[in-house]
């Protein structure tokens, strides 16, 4: 087949806003970095209820749409530390409830608007709330500048480092599992995603610790010294393992819809769970690893 210039260049340069609106996001201060994760949040949740629709061949109301988002939104905003302030208001002491409150009204009205509800698909958009609102919510949370103990080490981590090393390590992840399995890949790791090989999985996994528990000390601290290197490591592990569960669940939604992109926001790269769907379901067990070294501490 001949190679497709306009596509290549079509997914190039997508590829090249994306990475320059992420960086943007996560590297300037803490306000893009919530409003980069704001967009991302609606951005999923109007996919999630595509795929939910199709998956129950159903159809939400507008306002039940709306409704399910800003109760989620307002879970997120719950999550937000003290350094999301406006003047003297905390984003979660006085946003927070109003929000989850509209957002309660409005998913009220929508069912009473839609007819009969069915109560499948309804479950399915409820757990939405915890799929994705739950989890950026979460990734606000481990933005704040954080000092943690372990393994009898003191750290001092600027805010955004937690989830730039998040991140980081899926995109090794998936960069180093695509390599891999390109060049020694055999056995497929699931039925789900074909493409993907358990020795591309294995692969990716062991250079996404090893590649991020060099690279981003390097970076952020210009050190790696063991205990840098343990503790990056260990953040790659866990976001690399259950990133690669996150992506697998999200194929099956889209396999379940009949469809091959979440969106196509993105040309050429889909929508933004295909984007994020790794970071989806790495991030609570990241947040959760991080819980409990401080309640070790």
């Amino acid at each position: 087949m001949a190679f497709n210039w306009q596509t290549f260049n079509t997914r190039a340069l997508t590829a090249l806003v994306f990475v320059a609106v992420m960086l943007a996001g996560l590297l300037l201060n803490h306000w893009s970095f919530f409003l980069l994760f704001s967009v991302i949040h609606f951005g999923c949740w109007w996919e999630y209820f595509k795929l939910t629709e199709k998956n129950y061949q159903t159809g939400f109301h507008i306002y039940t749409k709306l409704g399910f988002m800003l109760l989620g939104y307002g879970l997120m905003l719950w999550f937000c530390g003290d350094i999301f302030q406006v003047g003297t208001y905390l984003l979660r002491d006085n946003f927070s409830m109003p929000v989850s409150v509209a957002g309660f009204i409005l998913t009220i009205i929508g069912i009473f608007r839609q007819g009969p509800l069915h109560l499948h698909a309804f479950g399915a958009a409820l757990l939405g709330i915890f799929y994705i609102s739950m989890s950026w919510g979460m990734m606000m949370s481990l933005y704040p500048a954080t000092d943690l103990v372990f393994r009898d080490s003191y750290f001092v981590f600027k805010a955004g480092f937690l989830p730039i090393l998040i991140i980081a390590a899926i995109w090794i992840n998936d960069t180093m599992a695509y390599i891999v399995g390109s060049l020694i890949g055999k056995t497929p790791l699931s039925k789900v995603s074909p493409k993907k090989t358990w020795e591309g999985t294995i692969g990716g996994i062991l250079l996404s610790v090893v590649v991020t528990g060099l690279l981003l000390p390097r970076i952020y601290f210009g050190k790696n010294d063991t205990p840098l290197f343990m503790f990056a490591g260990a953040i790659a592990l866990i976001a690399a393992i259950t990133g690669t569960a996150g992506d697998l669940l999200e194929s099956k939604l889209k396999r379940l819809a009949g469809v091959k992109d979440s969106g196509s926001i993105m040309p050429g790269h889909g929508g933004f769970l295909d984007r994020f769907d790794s970071l989806l379901i790495a991030v609570p067990f990241v947040w959760g690893f991080i819980q409990l070294i401080n309640n070790q501490a």
